[in-house]
């Protein structure tokens, strides 16, 4: 007898990302395998996304929107395509029935930042009437709604760095109440400003070295960075009868908050293993059916050794003590709102290809972080037994104590 649940399970049929290693999902899976290291930037700790807007946008859009837009309409477009969507041809989904949450942390920082000096310099008669709709958080969602005639929910997840992991989040539940049988989901941000860097130098979270190292007995601090990451999520069911293939599988989410303190974690790590346990229980998985896990690991003394207690706590020490884990922010930077989006897509990437990226810059692992097994070169990664498929974990923690965990599989793979 067919389980009925399987038809209501949410699939990914596109995927998409911009990020500070180059334009596309498979650009990033590439590069991060090869241990590249993004270069920094006009700031020695920012790292800019490798990317010009006019290459790929008309100059009316280019003109009208802030960088963090960009990135995801650019993302969006590849997830859409390869989720069947053309320009030109009618849509795989009735446009009403198509949500869009795109999570963001900031917002438009840039164009705030240079009308800002507009004003100063030539005073408000000159200031743009675009920097509004430019710098509102929301701006990134309005716009892939209007380009692509998306007349479902449209929103945006603002709930810092796991905005991105909330809008995967949020629009599983969309499908699920049945208010969607599509939703474009995902993470944009571009606050790679001096501004920006100076004051997260001064609240001692910005590596002074320029050099993202996480997990490492040397790590300093994060680097900056912009990027963004994009997703389509339907339900299996719709995804069959429209014959659209499917990439991979959303098994499982949660959320919790510290509800302890605007900048700093929960010194126990306690509410974030709860929202990796939800996640697991939601997925019906057990930690050690776990192949692979995306961590959050922002290269902070603080937040490296919190994440590891919380998942040792959610875990167990023994599964994690030999489950492989990397983190990407060595690579790109900490692209903030965009992060859990970007990790979702890195993290079905490596399930798809069965093959872990290492956390680049990691070369001394801390010994106080207790055991682990740190992927330090690209590595084989294959199905636990009777897993039934590849289960990937990606974590990701936000100022003022959001908590966000997602369970992502490829499965029938061993």
């Amino acid at each position: 007898m067919s389980d009925p649940r399987r038809g209501r399970e949410v699939v990914v049929t596109g995927f998409g990302a911009v990020t500070p290693l180059g334009v596309g999902a498979g650009v990033l899976h590439e590069r991060t395998v090869a241990g590249d290291m993004a270069v920094a930037g006009s700031h020695p700790a920012v790292r800019h996304a490798d990317f010009t807007a006019a290459d790929h946008l008309p100059r009316n859009v280019v003109r009208r929107t802030d960088r963090f837009t960009q990135l995801a309409l650019v993302a969006a477009e590849e997830a859409l395509t390869q989720a069947g969507k053309r320009d030109g041809a009618p849509s795989p989904w009735q446009p009403e029935r198509v949500a869009c949450v795109i999570g963001c942390g900031l917002g438009g920082t840039a164009s705030f930042e240079a009308q800002r000096e507009v004003y100063e310099r030539d005073g408000s008669g000159f200031v743009s009437p675009l920097m509004i709709p430019q710098m509102m958080a929301n701006a990134a969602a309005a716009h892939l709604s209007m380009r692509h005639g998306l007349h479902g929910e449209s929103l945006c997840v603002a709930s810092a760095c796991s905005s991105g992991a909330q809008a995967v989040g949020t629009g599983m539940r969309l499908l699920a109440s049945g208010a969607a049988d599509a939703v474009v989901v995902g993470g944009a941000e571009a606050s790679s400003s001096d501004l920006v860097a100076a004051a997260f130098a001064n609240a001692g979270a910005l590596s002074p070295s320029g050099s993202s190292r996480p997990f490492d007995r040397d790590r300093d601090g994060f680097v900056i960075g912009e990027g963004a990451g994009i997703l389509v999520l339907e339900t299996a069911a719709g995804a069959a009868r429209r014959g659209a293939e499917v990439l991979g599988v959303v098994r499982g989410y949660a959320a919790t908050s510290d509800a302890h303190h605007m900048t700093a974690p929960d010194p126990s790590g306690g509410p974030a293993g709860r929202a990796v346990s939800l996640a697991l229980r939601e997925a019906s998985v057990a930690p050690g059916e776990l192949a692979y896990v995306n961590a959050h690991g922002t290269g902070t003394a603080l937040n490296d050794r919190l994440e590891c207690e919380a998942l040792r706590g959610a875990l167990g020490a023994g599964v994690l003590a030999e489950l492989p884990l990397s983190s990407g922010k060595g690579a790109l930077g900490h692209l903030f709102g965009a992060a859990g989006a970007v990790e979702a897509v890195a993290t079905l990437q490596a399930l798809r290809h069965g093959v872990a990226p290492p956390t680049a810059g990691l070369r001394r692992p801390d010994p106080a972080l207790g055991p682990l097994d740190l992927v330090r070169t690209a590595r084989k990664i294959t199905a636990r037994a009777g897993a039934g498929g590849l289960f990937g974990l990606s974590t990701s923690f936000g100022f003022g104590g959001h908590n966000a965990a997602l369970v992502l599989a490829v499965e029938g793979r061993s």
